[in-house]
């Protein structure tokens, strides 16, 4: 009972900052995370389900509220580089994900899953093509965990190092989007540098997400499995519609503005749910060599992409 009081004051903490302690500087994406992280490691989840299907659905209504703020020309223009680096990111981590994990002796389905949750958006990728290749609980675990794992390191050091080395917020947005797995802490690392590297963090990591829908029909093929529906992330077609109606149809301010507090506030809530959803057991699950896998492609990908970066923008 406790822990359910502790669970939803915090949620309170996380939505109405201003009103319960008077600021809403402290309440970070990657502050919010944290506390996630801690309530998960201290007491149970008093309910796992709703954590899950509530930060599922509310990342993506919270990206889809972000379109609101944005410029579509102005965008594509900050975003084009990145997308570029998309390609070749998606293409090199695959192909890298499997043979390191073939010469580790590392099952074939996680090695996969790791690869492509590194290539594209972290565990939208794992779930996408976890029910095509018929993966177990097991390889779901550990991939997802692992991947979890390395995006709440990434949402801390990220920025961290981005200011040590001057980046710009464009070129940090689009470093976050191909470096870091998940949209949420992509948006959250971009939110956290500034306002230019959130809209490019969030463009650049969009478009790197639309390549589930060609992994899937790719591993359709390569696991022999026809049957298999494809996951579809329809969020990212309406994150494009925001994007066009705040260009083209002119909204009132007063109205963009709500809705872009709202998913900001959204995205905040997210980050903490979903690091109520570690768990102690899940952290037991990752094994030694998917997580040197997984490790290992997450700095090829991270160190190669910020010279590249650093580079050309």
């Amino acid at each position: 009972m406790a822990n359910k009081i502790i669970y939803y004051l915090l949620i309170a903490l996380v939505v109405f900052p201003y009103e319960i302690i008077g600021t809403t500087n402290i309440i970070t994406p990657a502050f919010a995370l944290f506390i996630g992280l801690v309530f998960a490691l201290l007491f149970k989840n008093p309910d796992a389900k709703f954590n899950k299907k509530a930060s599922k659905y509310l990342l993506q209504v919270s990206v889809v509220g972000l379109g609101f703020g944005m410029n579509v020309s102005e965008s594509i223009k900050s975003g084009c580089d990145g997308m570029i680096f998309t390609i070749a990111s998606v293409f090199g981590v695959m192909i890298l994900g499997v043979l390191i994990g073939y010469w580790l002796h590392i099952n074939r389905k996680t090695s996969y899953l790791i690869a492509s949750g590194t290539a594209i958006c972290g565990g939208s990728a794992i779930a996408a093509v976890g029910p095509i290749i018929k993966a177990n609980e097991n390889e779901m675990a550990v991939s997802l965990g692992i991947v979890f794992i390395l995006n709440a390191i990434a949402l801390f050091i990220f920025p961290i190092i981005g200011r040590f080395l001057n980046l710009t917020e464009i070129q940090f947005g689009t470093w976050a989007a191909i470096a870091i797995h998940d949209t949420s802490s992509v948006v959250g690392a971009g939110e956290a540098y500034g306002p230019l590297a959130l809209q490019t963090a969030t463009l650049v990591k969009l478009t790197r997400a639309l390549w589930i829908i060609p992994l899937a029909i790719v591993t359709m093929f390569i696991f022999r499995d026809k049957r298999r529906k494809i996951s579809i992330p329809w969020f990212i077609f309406l994150f494009i519609i925001a994007m066009i109606i705040n260009t083209y149809c002119k909204l009132p301010q007063q109205i963009t503005t709500t809705l872009l507090v709202l998913a900001k506030k959204g995205l905040i809530l997210t980050l903490f749910l979903i690091g109520a959803s570690l768990s102690l057991s899940s952290i037991k699950q990752v094994g030694i060599k998917p997580l040197i896998l997984a490790i290992t492609l997450w700095i090829i990908i991270g160190v190669s992409s910020l010279f590249v970066v650093i580079a050309t923008i």
